[in-house]
């Protein structure tokens, strides 16, 4: 068998396995895809595949808003995962054995940021991440409103990738250079 027909017989198993699990057959599976994973809703079909495949690598749920796809200027995408998808990753781990996030002030009462703790079974040093909130700022609504539970989640997301040693999948607000995307041939 050719590379390119081993390819295409592994995205059709991942995207049959993805649509088998939340009871949808492919076709509906990646028509609903491709008009919701991208916020200009025109996902092309290698669009929604590489989505698949991340998806299915991370066992997130792509209808749940669990893992999003945003494209990249040469038409692959970059998968996004949001706090609940970092959360479910985190949680399904079999290693995983509590966490713990606490804020931090400076001497006069001002929040600067949040220091998280993975623990894990297999270790006996928790994995320690400090997010500053002057770093992770952004100037949006959510930012304004809630300041510390945005710098928590940032804490937590940073700190779940280390102790899991989780890569190719990214959070919205990361800038990313251009060789990390996600493009199947």
């Amino acid at each position: 068998m050719s590379t390119a027909m081993t390819k295409l017989v592994m995205r059709t198993e991942m995207a049959e396995a993805l649509a088998s699990k939340y009871g949808l057959d492919v076709g509906s599976l990646m028509e609903v895809l491709s008009k919701t994973i991208m916020p200009n809703k025109t996902a092309t079909s290698t669009q929604v595949m590489a989505l698949v495949v991340a998806a299915k690598q991370y066992d997130l749920n792509p209808l749940m808003g669990e893992i999003m796809a945003f494209p990249t200027k040469d038409g692959g995408i970059r998968p996004m995962v949001g706090l609940d998808g970092w959360a479910a990753i985190m949680n399904r781990h079999p290693m995983y054995d509590g966490m713990e996030t606490e804020e931090i002030y400076d001497k006069d009462g001002h929040f600067i940021g949040v220091t998280c703790r993975i623990y894990r079974k297999d270790r006996n040093h928790p994995t320690v991440v400090t997010e500053y909130h002057i770093e992770c700022k952004r100037d949006t609504e959510p930012w304004r409103k809630w300041p510390i539970r945005m710098t928590r989640g940032k804490a937590v997301i940073q700190c779940c990738r280390l102790a899991f040693g989780l890569s190719g999948i990214y959070e919205p607000d990361e800038e990313l250079p251009q060789y990390r995307r996600i493009q199947l041939a």
